[in-house]
């Protein structure tokens, strides 16, 4: 138990920092230089967001597996083992680590810059002087928020783990393969208490980092240099490269007729009856999960927030309830898919029938997703008018309509964000599920942890381009809808003055 807990820190430890590493330098590209093209880079690098994590695993095992393309590229090393491991985990979790650095970058107050070059101070005195001080609390804050994730991830050492046991897949082993739960559940255990460890500490920081801002600092817009452009667009390119190749290399996968013998390029990794019993009821699945989520959890999350903020109640009680919305983000999903084997799973329990149903997975996929959506909506509540229900009441009109009527239609932007959020979210997880599903609530990404466990790679990579696709039409969507509200909005101001 001891040599797998600490594989599990040295995969996370090593993955967290040359993610780190990756993206505090495309993190400053980004913000600090004026190469072209900052717009596109930015949108590439947020694209691994939208897949499962077990697409990365798959498409290394094309590019670099024992029969991939670029094999000796590792030079005589195994991709199946912490090698495979580190290389999904950084491009899984590297847009993460990249939304956080990127936020503490854009708050240096440019005056800062200007106080240094009047001191004369050289560049590289000011970037760690002012540049390297001002990132220290999100470098910090993604520190933990990566670890955590890669800690606490399944999809990625499943595909390409080997025989190199992590936490994550010894808890599946034990639970699916060997039945034995008790054991499963000292394992999950030892899965979250690092990880709850890490997230404390890292909201620690961030709260920490939160109360320095200055609301006056001035954006720091960087000086043209010819040298450090190129420099810097040289590097995004070829991290944009190396994530676009995974992505490319999954849907390459998914139209490979016989993968290595055969490249001949056909669609019969999408005909899923072919492959799997459930056939495309696995998508369909998907889908009415993430729908389900989607509607539910939305609903739930943001009526819990406006009744959390908005309506009076004691202080303690606020805390309290407070503190749990953000105990699912410290919760590693199959540690709570786990726990709900163990609830709902009870003959005793009256509620015992949900298990094994769509209900379920709805149910614990939008407790898994609670807490970013939360405070999402805690945030656009508390930039609303705090006067609105009393006007409200100084007309006789009760709070939930004004809610219905006040507060709902200012807040759709927010809504949208959340539901697409979740739907996005619950396309591309597995960790709770896993535990949970059955022979009708089988999902999309189950289909492709069993797909690729029976060596089925390329149907697993059509599933998984499937999901991709899914979450960028609805992130699409989002878009345009945003885009039309803002447009109703800006109609709205213009025939007001």
């Amino acid at each position: 138990m001891s040599v797998v807990f600490f594989n599990s820190l040295r995969i996370s430890v090593i993955s967290t920092a040359i993610t780190l590493l990756i993206a505090g330098v495309y993190a400053f590209a980004l913000t600090h230089s004026r190469m072209p093209g900052r717009g596109f880079f930015r949108a590439v690098a947020l694209m691994p967001l939208l897949t499962p994590s077990l697409l990365p695993g798959i498409a290394l095992i094309y590019l670099f597996g024992t029969q991939g393309f670029f094999r000796e590229a590792l030079f005589g090393h195994s991709l199946y083992g912490p090698i495979g491991i580190v290389m999904g985990e950084v491009f899984f979790t590297f847009p993460i680590a990249l939304m956080i650095v990127l936020t503490s970058l854009m708050t240096i107050d440019r005056r800062l810059y200007e106080a240094a070059k009047t001191l004369r101070a050289g560049r590289v005195r000011t970037f760690f002087t002012v540049t390297l001080h001002a990132m220290r609390f999100g470098l910090s804050a993604a520190f933990f928020a990566v670890f955590t994730k890669v800690f606490t991830d399944f999809g990625v050492p499943i595909t390409v783990g080997g025989s190199y046991p992590v936490l994550a897949t010894d808890l599946y082993q034990k639970v699916i393969g060997g039945f034995d739960f008790q054991m499963g559940a000292v394992v999950g255990i030892l899965l979250f208490i690092p990880a709850a460890i890490a997230f404390l500490i890292g909201h620690l920081l961030q709260r920490g980092h939160s109360a320095g801002i200055d609301g006056s600092a001035v954006i720091y817009i960087p000086e043209k240099s010819r040298g450090r452009d190129i420099a810097c667009f040289v590097f995004c390119a070829a991290v944009a490269a190396a994530i676009l190749g995974i992505l490319l290399m999954a849907v390459l996968g998914s139209l490979f007729k016989l993968w290595p013998y055969n490249l001949s390029l056909s669609l019969a990794s999408y005909n899923f009856t072919a492959h799997e019993s459930s056939g495309w009821s696995a998508y369909g699945n998907s889908l009415k999960l993430a729908g389900g989520t989607a509607v539910f959890g939305t609903a739930l999350i943001f009526f819990g927030a406006y009744l959390l903020e908005r309506m009076p109640g004691a202080a303690w009680m606020r805390a309290v309830i407070g503190f749990l919305c953000m105990v699912p983000l410290a919760m590693p999903g199959m540690v709570l898919g786990l726990s709900y084997i163990f609830f709902f799973n009870n003959p005793s329990n009256p509620l015992g029938g949900i298990y094994g149903t769509m209900t379920i997975l709805i149910l614990s996929t939008v407790v898994h997703l609670y807490t970013v959506p939360h405070l999402t909506a805690l945030t656009s509540l508390k930039q609303l008018d705090p006067g609105l229900e009393a006007v409200g009441s100084s007309l006789k009109v009760s709070r939930f309509v004004t809610f219905g009527r006040v507060i709902l239609p200012v807040s759709l932007p927010t809504i949208l964000r959340i539901a697409s959020y979740l739907f996005m979210n619950s396309m591309t997880t597995i960790s709770a599920l896993v535990f949970l599903y059955s022979a009708n609530t089988k999902v999309a990404t189950i289909s492709v942890l069993l797909l690729n466990d029976n060596a089925m790679l390329g149907p697993a990579a059509a599933m998984s381009v499937l999901i991709v696709a899914t979450s960028a039409a609805v992130v699409s969507l989002q878009w345009l809808l945003m885009q039309g509200l803002l447009r109703r909005t800006n109609a709205w101001r213009g025939k007001e003055a």
